[in-house]
């Protein structure tokens, strides 16, 4: 223990090395981690086998899904960090320039946090995911992953770490935890970590939430709302409400619950049940709904079948009268993730943006969509349904914060105090910090 609390230590102090690094550095190491992923490809997979293999019949299927490392997948681990190679640099980037007199300018600049602390479950890809992201924004990380992917993890880190160290990255900037009592201390580490990601199931960061005094970047469900309107394509709603469930169901973005306006629900239930059935999705309604499921197999849904995230291929379905009362049942009974509505009626679209209290709302769109990838942050460091910092799929914006520099001639703020005080102008103009 003492071990890992001396490494966090190295890390903070390295933390202060990564803010100053220069594009030039982190570009060239980005790329020699994406060779070294690449190189090693028969390693990390070999590695993986051996996880698998010992964890395949002890953990659920879809945390084995997670775990489960192919080519395609290691071919996305080297593709996301180049992406993040091509991505400007944030740091040191003036957000706003403000002339507070002659003279006298103030800049809002971006910087890196510090020291980030990620903890996750099963997914080794996360760590050059993160770990990519980290070094472009100039922090430090602390991982800890899952026992039940350690030797994925350590192959992964050591290649990563290795291969950026010779770009001239201190390795001390980054850290891997390996044993369970880690978790419980690194929550108490408030004093050198400045922000914790947890990646996971519902419980287990809620676990994290509740655990500790670091800030905590993250979400605790995915509990994703579809709404089909009366004014809906339905040919759109059919593909959109499919992909949404099916394409990933263990995902976080995965729709759990169907709204379907009751003026279309005849029509649109029992051919939408068609499709749920030929891909394997069980059906959990309200009731009265069997009225226009003759002949399908669907269990009446329970009250807790309403606030349920299933991570699987299960949905709740319910009918509404209206938008209103869709809004008003997912801001209700969502986890202001992501929710969507499917209609062409503008009014009705704008009222959901508007009204709707998630991270994410689409219109017309698969849930499926809400991930730091597909949003082109280059890789993602997770889905934040928290409304300070950072919201909805975060790349590397997730990993900065900004600093204020002043830069003057002198001046002083006695004169523009008391009885003839100067006036500031306060107008907003175009400059760089530094320039």
């Amino acid at each position: 223990m003492a071990d890992t609390v001396s490494e966090i230590k190295d890390a903070k102090l390295a933390a202060l090395k990564m803010a100053a690094l220069t594009t030039d550095i982190k570009n060239a190491a980005l790329l020699a981690m994406a060779d070294a992923i690449d190189r090693n490809r028969d390693t990390i997979l070999a590695a993986n086998a051996e996880d698998v293999e010992e964890f395949k019949n002890s953990i659920a299927p879809e945390l084995l899904k997670r775990l489960r490392l192919n080519e395609d997948k290691v071919q996305d681990m080297i593709n996301s960090i180049m992406d993040v190679a091509r991505i400007e640099d944030p740091v040191g980037e003036t957000m706003s320039a403000i002339k507070l007199d002659d003279g006298l300018d103030l800049y809002q600049i971006r910087c890196p946090i510090g020291l980030i602390g990620v903890i996750f479950e099963a997914r080794p890809e996360v760590i050059p995911q993160i770990m990519s992201l980290c070094l472009k924004s100039g922090n430090a990380i602390a991982f800890k992953g899952g026992s039940e992917a350690r030797r994925s993890n350590r192959v992964l880190f050591d290649i990563l770490r290795e291969s950026a160290a010779s770009a001239g990255v201190p390795a001390e900037a980054f850290v891997l935890m390996e044993t369970r009592e880690d978790i419980a201390e690194i929550l108490k580490l408030d004093e050198y970590i400045d922000l914790l990601i947890p990646r996971g199931s519902y419980g287990f960061v809620r676990y994290v939430q509740t655990n500790t005094n670091i800030p905590v970047l993250g979400h605790s469900a995915g509990i994703c709302h579809i709404y089909v309107d009366s004014e809906a394509d339905l040919q759109k709603a059919f593909q959109v409400v499919l992909d949404s469930k099916i394409q990933y169901p263990a995902a976080c973005n995965s729709a759990e619950k169907l709204l379907v306006n009751e003026r279309i629900a005849s029509y649109f239930l029992p051919r939408m049940a068609d499709l749920f059935i030929a891909n394997g999705v069980e059906m959990r309604i309200e009731k009265g709904l069997e009225r226009y499921l003759v002949g399908f197999d669907c269990p009446v849904a329970t009250e807790e079948d309403w606030s349920a995230e299933y991570d699987d291929l299960v949905i709740a379905v319910k009918t509404v009268r209206d938008v209103d009362e869709a809004i008003s049942f997912i801001n209700s009974h969502g986890s202001h993730h992501t929710d969507a509505i499917i209609t062409e009626d503008l009014e009705k679209q704008m009222r959901f943006v508007k009204n709707i209290d998630s991270a994410d709302v689409f219109i017309n769109a698969s849930t499926r969509f809400a991930d730091g990838f597909r949003f082109g942050k280059g890789a993602e460091v997770g889905i934040s349904t928290n409304k300070i910092h950072a919201r909805g799929p975060m790349g590397m914006e997730g990993l900065m914060i900004y600093k204020y520099g002043l830069v003057g001639n002198g001046h002083v703020v006695k004169d523009y105090a008391g009885k003839d005080a100067k006036p500031y102008k306060h107008q907003r103009f175009d400059g760089r910090y530094g320039e």
